[in-house]
């Protein structure tokens, strides 16, 4: 018990120390960390988006530490400083890789001390780079969440000028309230996600990995959906219990989905859909075989008792079959 209080204070301390150094923008962008009183048997790590914060993390991460989690969501390197950041006089933002791999790496061991599970999870690139940890600490990691993880652009165009011009791009939102990071940034910066996120593609299809989960939106206009289910396509073949989940239209979800101020108005959902996840332990063909069943007219309760699988799943499984798009159970029921 003392080696572990002793453990979170230091690790509050030096973000603290390390954060007033910079100094960081705002208290949005200092490091979250939501740490019980003990350990925990599962604790998640959290990457926040290019150019983003910690911030972006902090209602999922309330909400899990109120289901009994240890909960890190980090500052990453180069992001979060105060200064008049122009094309003049660019954020400074890692332009190499083993910055943030050395990053991903130290919170990874320092997230071992906390629990017994350790779950990896991120949003656009904070995801590319969970994905990344995940493939290569494959017997450290219980499971990953992706909010929609940056492999590619949407727009092929994007990633060809991601690729090749050394320019400094202004975000079209900046000025949304709910934007605490910087407004733009070197497009040099965020090609080595790109990279990343082509290489990922590439591993998953032949190496283990643990059960990853992949959420996304059809209202997301960043990222091609069609490489996440390529994702997702290889993962599964090794992981049963990875799954794959995309919020329809009629949410209106952003690709910036983690708060309400950054323009999601569920929230409550998609933290309820993460813990689905994080609760239960069956496969993606378990969960179709019982939203099968309540398109039959089944409850859910009466759904899971009949495939004897009360003790593996969340309450909060039927929320997120009942938000889910249902051709997918109707295809997966006709093959």
């Amino acid at each position: 018990m003392h080696d572990y209080s002793a453990t979170t204070a230091t690790i509050i301390e030096q973000a603290v120390n390390l954060e007033q150094a910079l100094p960081i923008k705002n208290k949005s962008c200092a490091s979250k960390f939501f740490f019980q009183p003990n350990p925990t048997e599962k604790v998640c790590l959290f990457f926040h988006g290019f150019t983003a914060g910690p911030y972006q993390f902090e209602p999922l991460g309330k909400s899990l530490y109120e289901a009994g989690y240890n909960v890190l969501i980090p500052l990453q390197p180069g992001h979060g400083v105060a200064g008049n950041f122009d094309g003049d006089n660019p954020p400074p933002l890692p332009l190499e890789r083993e910055v943030y791999l050395k990053y991903a790496i130290s919170w990874l061991k320092i997230a071992q001390k906390l629990g017994n599970r350790v779950i990896v999870g991120g949003l656009s690139s904070g995801g590319t780079l969970a994905a990344w940890l995940t493939l290569e600490f494959t017997q450290e990691i219980e499971k990953s969440i992706l909010f929609s993880p940056y492999l590619s652009s949407k727009n092929a165009i994007v990633d060809f000028a991601v690729e090749v011009l050394p320019i400094y791009y202004e975000w079209f939102n900046k000025d949304n309230p709910g934007n605490f990071g910087y407004n733009g940034f070197e497009v040099p910066a965020l090609r080595l996600f790109l990279d990343m996120g082509q290489e990922i593609l590439d591993k998953v299809k032949n190496n283990p990995s643990p059960p990853m989960f992949i959420i996304t939106s059809e209202s997301d206009a960043v990222v091609d959906r069609s490489d996440l289910k390529s994702l997702f396509e290889s993962v599964i073949e090794k992981q049963q219990k990875s799954w794959y989940f995309c919020f329809d239209k009629l949410f209106d979800i952003p690709h910036t989905m983690m708060t309400e101020l950054e323009g999601n108005n569920y929230v409550g959902l998609l933290n309820t859909v993460a813990k689905a996840y994080l609760e239960s332990d069956i496969t993606w063909d378990r969960v179709l075989e019982i939203g099968n069943k309540i398109l039959q007219g089944n409850t859910f309760e009466a759904a899971v008792k009949d495939l004897n699988l009360i003790d593996k799943v969340s309450q909060d499984l039927s929320v997120m079959l009942s938000a889910m798009d249902k051709e997918v159970i109707v295809d997966f029921a006709a093959e």
